[in-house]
C-alpha cells in the first residue's frame, strides 16, 4: 500500500489556504423582488402553502382575483405577502415575484387599483422597493368600462378577501413589531451550556489545553506545521520525527498552545524508523497537564476516536470517528527527500486527519491517547509530489504502546533502540510473504553471523509468512511487526523453506540509532 506521511513536504505541505466563506442560502438583496406580471397573483399562494393564517388568507385572496383576471398580483398588499413570508422561512424581500404587483397601491393598468391598505407601518424591504408605507391613490374607473353583475359580485368578494388579509398581516405586525420572524429562542442557563466530559465536546475542552501547534523552521528558512502534546509535567511533547525533523540540524522549533501561549523548543531524541521524536519546551510552564495514556493493546475495532490537530495549519481542529481496522501495516517516507522510511503497524481510523495533524494524540471516547496520528492513505499521487494530500477517511496511528516506549528510551538516552532478527528483507509488496534477500545491503550478510535469526536457522531465500498470530505479507509489515517488540522478546515465526512451512523461535537482539 503507499502512504504518505501528511503534514510533510511529501507531498509538499502548502500553506494554509483561506477559508472558503460561502454565502448562506438564505441572505438576500432587499428590494430584489421584481413586480408582478398581469393575472398572476395565485402565485402567491402555491408558493407557500405552510404559510399561517396571515399568508393563507392573503393566498386565497390572491387566487380569486387571478382567477378571473381582474387582477395583475396583489396591489397594495404584495407588500403584506412580502412580510408574511419573511416571517416564515422566506427570503426577506424577495417572495415569490410573480404575487408582488408594482409600486403598493398600484395594480396593472388593465385591472385597476387595487383599496388603499393599513396605516403607515415601518417599511420592510420588498419588490421594487415599495412597503407598506407606500403612499395609496384611489381607484380611476375606466371610460366607458363594462362589467357583467356576477364578475362585479365576485371582484367585490375578491376585494374583501384581499382587505381582510392585508388587514390581518398589518394587525400581526403591529403585535410583533419588534420582530418580522416567529423563530423561538430558548434561553441558555448555566446548567444548558454545560457539557457532559464524556462527551465530545467535554472531552475536546479537557484535552485542547494539552495539545501544541509545532512550527519547525530548517536552517535555510524553510519549515513547516504539525502537532504535538504534553508527554509529562518536565516539558517534554510527543510529536513526529516528519514534523521536526527539519529543524533537528541548526534550525528553531516553538509550540503554541491553544490559549495563544507560545514557547521556543529543542529536540531531546528522535528516531527516524518510528517517526517518533520527542521536544522539550524552554522555560516551560508549571502548569502542564499531561494526557492520559491507554493501553493501545486493548483497543477494537469500532471503538470512537477524536482526534485534535492543526489541519493545514488550522490549529485546534478536532474531528471524530472510529477505529476502522488494528495492525495495519504502513510504510511511510520521513519527509526528508531521503530513501528512508518509517514503519508502523498502525492503527487506522476514518476520523478526519490532513497534512498538519501529524504528531497530534489520537483520543478514544474516555479522552486518553490510543495513538499519535501520523500518515494517511490519498487519493492524489502525493508520493512523487503529483497531488495535494487531503483525507478521504484512511488515517494511521503509531499505537500508543509502542510510542510510550520509544518516547521514554529518547528521553533517557536522546538515541532509539530498534529490535531486529539480523536478517535483510526484500521491501517489495507481492502479498507472498517476507522473503530473506540473498545479498544484504551493501554487500553485508543476508543473515548476520551469530544474530537472532543464525541462531534460529533461519536462511537466505526463506519467507516469512507469519509472527506469531499475525500474517506477514511482506518485508514492511515483518518490519512493522517486529518493531511493536522490545529488544529480548522472543516470538515466534513461520517460514516456507522448499515449499516446506516451518516454526523456529527467535529471541530479538537489538540496534541503536538510526542508520
Amino acid at each position: 500500500m503507499s502512504t504518505e506521511n501528511e503534514g510533510t513536504v511529501v507531498p509538499p505541505a502548502p500553506s494554509a489556504p483561506p477559508v472558503p466563506v460561502e454565502t448562506p442560502a438564505t441572505s438576500a438583496t432587499p428590494g430584489s423582488a421584481a413586480p408582478g406580471a398581469p393575472g398572476q397573483g395565485s402565485a402567491g399562494a402555491t408558493a407557500h402553502p405552510q404559510g399561517d393564517h396571515v399568508t393563507a388568507q392573503h393566498g386565497q385572496a390572491a387566487h380569486e382575483q387571478s382567477a378571473f383576471g381582474q387582477a395583475a398580483g396583489t396591489g397594495a398588499y404584495g407588500a403584506a405577502y412580502q412580510h408574511a413570508d419573511a416571517a416564515h422561512g422566506g427570503t426577506p424581500g424577495q417572495g415569490a415575484p410573480e404575487s408582488h404587483g408594482g409600486a403598493a397601491g398600484h395594480g396593472s393598468a388593465a385591472a385597476g387599483e387595487w383599496p388603499p391598505p393599513p396605516p403607515t407601518v415601518p417599511s420592510y424591504a420588498g419588490g421594487g422597493g415599495s412597503g407598506w408605507g407606500s403612499s395609496y391613490q384611489p381607484p380611476q374607473p375606466k371610460p366607458g368600462g363594462r362589467r357583467g353583475g356576477l364578475v362585479a359580485a365576485v371582484l367585490a368578494a375578491a376585494l374583501l378577501a384581499g382587505g381582510v388579509g392585508g388587514g390581518v398581516g398589518y394587525w400581526a405586525a403591529e403585535r410583533n413589531d419588534t420582530a418580522s420572524s416567529t423563530t423561538v429562542s430558548v434561553s441558555d442557563t448555566p446548567s444548558d451550556l454545560k457539557r457532559d466530559p464524556a462527551s465530545v465536546a467535554g472531552i475536546a475542552a479537557a484535552a485542547l489545553p494539552s495539545v501544541v501547534t509545532i512550527e519547525a523552521t530548517a536552517g535555510d528558512g524553510e519549515g513547516g506545521t504539525g502537532t504535538g502534546f504534553v508527554y509529562d509535567t518536565q516539558g517534554h511533547i510527543l510529536t513526529n520525527n516528519h514534523v521536526v525533523a527539519s529543524a533537528a540540524d541548526g534550525g528553531k522549533l516553538s509550540a503554541t498552545f491553544s490559549d495563544g501561549k507560545k514557547y521556543a523548543a529543542e529536540v531531546i531524541g528522535r528516531a527516524q524508523g518510528y517517526d517518533v521524536a520527542v521536544i522539550k519546551l524552554k522555560n516551560a510552564p508549571d502548569d502542564l497537564k499531561p494526557l492520559p495514556l491507554a493501553d493501545s493493546d486493548k483497543v477494537a475495532v469500532g471503538d470512537a476516536t477524536i482526534a485534535i490537530g492543526a489541519p493545514f495549519g488550522l490549529s485546534n481542529t478536532v474531528t471524530t470517528g472510529i477505529v476502522s481496522a488494528k495492525n495495519r501495516p504502513v510504510a511511510s517516507s520521513d519527509g526528508t527527500g531521503t530513501s528512508k522510511a518509517s514503519y508502523m503497524s498502525a492503527l487506522q481510523t476514518d476520523a478526519s486527519i490532513n497534512p498538519g495533524n501529524s504528531g497530534g494524540p489520537l483520543l478514544n471516547a474516555r479522552g486518553a491517547v490510543i495513538g499519535i496520528n501520523s500518515a494517511i492513505q490519498s487519493a492524489s499521487n502525493g508520493l512523487d509530489g503529483g497531488g495535494q494530500a487531503g483525507s478521504i477517511g484512511l488515517g494511521f496511528a503509531i499505537p500508543i504502546n509502542q510510542a510510550k516506549n520509544v518516547a521514554n528510551q529518547l528521553i533517557k538516552t536522546g538515541e532509539p533502540v530498534y529490535p531486529v532478527i539480523g536478517a535483510s528483507v526484500s521491501l517489495e509488496e507481492d502479498g507472498g510473504g517476507a522473503k530473506i534477500t540473498d545479498e544484504g545491503a551493501n554487500g553485508a550478510d543476508p543473515v548476520t553471523p551469530g544474530g537472532p535469526a543464525d541462531k534460529a536457522g533461519l536462511k537466505p531465500g526463506d519467507v516469512i509468512t507469519k509472527l506469531d498470530d499475525t500474517v506477514i505479507d511482506s518485508g514492511p509489515t515483518l518490519i512493522g511487526e517486529i518493531w511493536t517488540h522490545q529488544p529480548g522478546d522472543t516470538v515466534k515465526i513461520t517460514f516456507k523453506r522448499d515449499g516446506k512451512e516451518q516454526t523456529v523461535d527467535v529471541v530479538l537482539g537489538e540496534r541503536k540509532g538510526d542508520s
